[in-house]
């Protein structure tokens, strides 16, 4: 530092009195104005943001579905954008609410439940509980009250259908009842496929699960098949599952016949428009959901959903590679299930396209 400059530095640090009024005059307005200033444009951006939760209410809520709903201000109606594809996303807006399920998918398991609950998310007037919630068949959730049973749902607005859908509900004693007792006038949907193709699909996860554990399984036919008297083991839980007939009849029992919708499962898989077009037909809502809402995917080998600018699959666990079986069980099966077919498509009225055994098409 040479002489010079230090002069000036003391000279500067040293003002005379009449200097140092009319600094700290200078120094005082311009800190009152640059802290106006900070005032003003923190208040603002409070009031901004504040206007913004105030207007929209919005209030995440984490494992709700049916995404990211947005409201046309001159119809009053719901529009969804690309989060519909994601029911993980959830955010609330003012004047909607949890609701009671209006309509239960019953099952089955393996026949395509969830497939047609992400299908049924397309529709704007549908609103979906993300996760199975199991209230009515596990008894410590059922103990903890419809109260909390609510909570699970999703948030919707007054003119739109909540549907809930755990697919043991099908087979537990007592859920007909349970269900009934919430809503006598709740809506039921149950979705049916090949009963032998079911059990095989039935096979194929669990199996699955087993090889992730590096547990011991048996084939198919092991189990489908009694070792001793070579007839079908009707102990065999996807086996009985698949006897669709003597679990519908507990339902017709407590509803009417009118408050059931049946879903072919095995159309669904090859055109689910035309299904998806019945249960709209059954909720009583316009036809939302087109030919521009389901693509199929040709690298996966079924439908998917999109929207203008993304495209939603179902995750690989769903439509997994079936175990090969022989085809004297499969005869053996179709067979055994064919009686029962019958006694269900005389109880529902319709029938399926199913195949039939090698016998009755000789």
């Amino acid at each position: 530092m040479t002489p010079g400059s230090e002069k000036t530095l003391v000279s500067y640090a040293q003002p005379n009195a009449a200097e140092h009024v009319t600094a700290t005059k200078v120094a005082s307005r311009s800190s009152y104005m640059t802290l106006g200033k900070s005032r003003l444009f923190v208040s603002g951006t409070f009031l901004s943001v504040l206007l913004v939760f105030v207007v929209l209410s919005v209030v995440y809520t984490g494992s709700s579905s049916n995404g990211l709903l947005c409201v046309d201000s001159k119809t009053h109606t719901t529009v969804q954008n690309n989060s519909v594809l994601h029911p993980e996303m959830r955010i609330r807006f003012r004047g909607t609410k949890r609701r009671l399920p209006q309509c239960i998918i019953i099952g089955v398991r393996k026949c395509g439940t969830r497939a047609l609950l992400e299908f049924l998310n397309l529709h704007p007037q549908i609103q979906v509980a993300a996760q199975e919630v199991h209230f009515f068949d596990e008894e410590d959730n059922y103990d903890l009250g419809l109260e909390w049973y609510r909570k699970k749902m999703p948030f919707s607005f007054p003119n739109q259908i909540t549907i809930e859908k755990s697919p043991s509900y099908f087979i537990t004693d007592g859920v007909p009842e349970k269900i009934y007792h919430m809503n006598s006038s709740v809506k039921i949907i149950a979705i049916f496929r090949d009963p032998t193709t079911r059990a095989i699909s039935d096979y194929a996860q669990i199996l699955d699960h087993k090889r992730s554990k590096n547990k011991t399984y048996h084939t198919f036919e092991e189990l489908a098949i009694d070792e001793e008297s070579g007839l079908v083991n009707t102990k065999y839980k996807a086996i009985r599952i698949s006897v669709y007939h003597r679990f519908l009849q507990r339902w017709f029992e407590v509803f009417d016949s009118k408050q059931i919708h049946i879903v072919d499962g095995d159309r669904l898989i090859t055109d689910p428009l035309s299904e998806i077009s019945n249960v709209e037909n059954f909720l009583g809502l316009d036809h939302r959901v087109t030919e521009n809402n389901i693509h199929f995917n040709e690298s996966k080998g079924f439908y998917c959903m999109r929207n203008e600018t993304q495209e939603k699959c179902l995750k690989s666990s769903k439509g997994r590679k079936h175990p090969s079986v022989s085809p004297d069980v499969l005869d053996k099966l179709q067979r055994f299930f064919q009686p029962h077919n019958q006694q269900l498509f005389e109880m529902i009225g319709r029938t399926f396209n199913w195949p039939a055994p090698r016998a009755m098409l000789q």
